[in-house]
């Protein structure tokens, strides 16, 4: 492809990103707009609170394939020979920042979404399987041992980058990891503030508002 086709996969990726998987699961099965409950947030923790674990499911599954898609999808196309190829490549990492901005702000939602983790850990595997375990391994062990799932998104988003600095070294996507990781902490602004304040919900409980 050419250099100006090519570059079309950034706005695509933001379209692919801006498909909020918590609205469309939601309306599928019948279930409240995730923004008019709870704590409004498009994810997959909110939409659990209608008490339908398969939908949470569903959105948070959806929502980490729609950045896993965008990912490969891009890699595919810019015919890179190899992941350290693909990893130089500046259009890839648009195409990261752009997906993961759709999320964040959908265009066929109002540019109301969610906090991202889903999709971060979905763009992760896209880049390679190793950083997106490692890092998901991350979340799991956050949350086991602190209850926090903020808490865990938060450390997980701090690892990323230096995950993907030991696996491949200072390469372009860093940055775009790292641009990913502040929106991600960005976005957990709210649940920041209650974890300093001692007031946010652990996991399990009624009144988490992640």
């Amino acid at each position: 492809m050419t250099l100006t086709l090519d570059l079309l996969l950034i706005p695509l990726a933001y379209l692919i990103g801006s498909i909020s998987f918590a609205v469309v699961v939601s309306k599928c099965m019948r279930l409240p707009d995730p923004h008019t409950y709870g704590s409004g947030n498009p994810g997959a923790t909110n939409v659990l609170r209608t008490g339908n674990k398969k939908a949470a499911v569903l959105t948070l599954i959806g929502d980490a394939l729609k950045g896993y898609f965008a990912v490969m999808l891009a890699r595919h196309i810019l015919g890179d020979q190899s992941l350290t190829a693909s990893l130089n490549s500046w259009l890839l990492c648009g195409v990261v920042i752009a997906v993961f901005l759709g999320h964040l702000f959908p265009v066929f939602h109002g540019f109301k979404g969610g906090k991202g983790v889903a999709t971060a850990c979905g763009i992760l595997f896209g880049i390679n399987w190793i950083l997106g375990l490692a890092t998901l391994a991350t979340w799991i062990i956050v949350a086991k041992f602190m209850r926090y799932s903020s808490l865990a998104a938060i450390a997980a988003a701090i690892f990323g980058p230096v995950y993907f600095v030991f696996l491949f070294g200072f390469q372009p996507m860093g940055i775009a990891l790292l641009i990913v990781c502040f929106l991600l902490i960005w976005r957990h602004h709210s649940n920041i503030q209650n974890l300093m304040n001692g007031t946010e919900s652990r996991i399990g409980s009624k009144k988490e508002t992640q």
